[in-house]
């Protein structure tokens, strides 16, 4: 317990504590994907197939914007991800098609109290469920913990998003409550459930993910031999 001159309970000491950096990298190189900074011009033609031409509308019914209506809306949306510093935008390109299946971002970034939120998640439907798509967070999250330094890193969803929800325990992020009428999106009411994930917990997290993503975990048929879930309560 620490206490101050008054004999109140205080949090413990950040001795040396240090403003976070902000996000800048073009490249994180994985084994099943990279991420790249998104590129408008560079990335156009793949993400224009799952926002747009090929888009399916239903998972967009959790997300605050609608599906695209034309080429042309994607790549105005993609030239406004590029000049973003905050959120930052990535690319996940899938290495065994070497097509970009998937973004998503790093977003409410707090330099101040070194916090930053995983959001804006958009996945083809050949990415998810995939070793690829799981790799992709296990990167991102690598590069929040030991190369940035941050301490919390949060996943907001619609209360009633159960995939989302259920795709951040996964991942291992742990749940801290429900913002009951939270925001107004669609001319709908939401309720918001909050997860995080802070940096003491990251050493046991990554190595549960490590053990789930290496090739001996997958029969011939790519199925997993063990959950992500059960590497982690080892």
């Amino acid at each position: 317990m620490v206490l101050n001159v008054y004999g109140q309970e205080v949090g413990p000491n950040l001795a040396n504590y240090t403003v976070g950096a902000m996000p800048d990298i073009a490249l994180i190189e994985g084994n099943y994907c990279r991420l790249e900074h998104i590129d408008a011009q560079e990335h156009l033609d793949d993400i224009a197939d799952f926002y747009w031409r090929h888009v399916n509308p239903s998972d967009w019914t959790y997300m605050y914007g609608q599906p695209f209506t034309s080429k042309e809306a994607v790549r105005a949306c993609l030239e406004d991800y590029q000049a973003s510093e905050n959120p930052y935008f990535f690319a996940i390109r899938e290495k065994l098609s070497g097509k970009v299946l998937g973004t998503f971002s790093l977003m409410r970034i707090d330099p101040q109290n070194r916090v930053l939120e995983m959001g804006r998640v958009i996945y083809a439907p050949a990415l998810q469920k995939t070793r690829a798509a799981t790799e992709a967070q296990y990167l991102v999250m690598k590069y929040v913990f030991e190369e940035l330094l941050y301490r919390r890193y949060e996943w907001k969803c619609d209360s009633l998003n159960k995939p989302s929800s259920q795709a951040a325990q996964r991942l291992g992020f742990r749940y801290e409550g429900t913002f009951r009428q939270h925001a107004v999106y669609k001319g709908r009411t939401r309720d918001t459930d909050w997860f995080s994930i802070v940096d003491s917990e990251w050493p046991g997290l990554k190595l549960a993910f490590e053990k789930w993503l290496a090739p001996e975990n997958f029969d011939q048929d790519g199925q997993q031999k063990k959950s992500l879930k059960a590497f982690r309560e080892n």
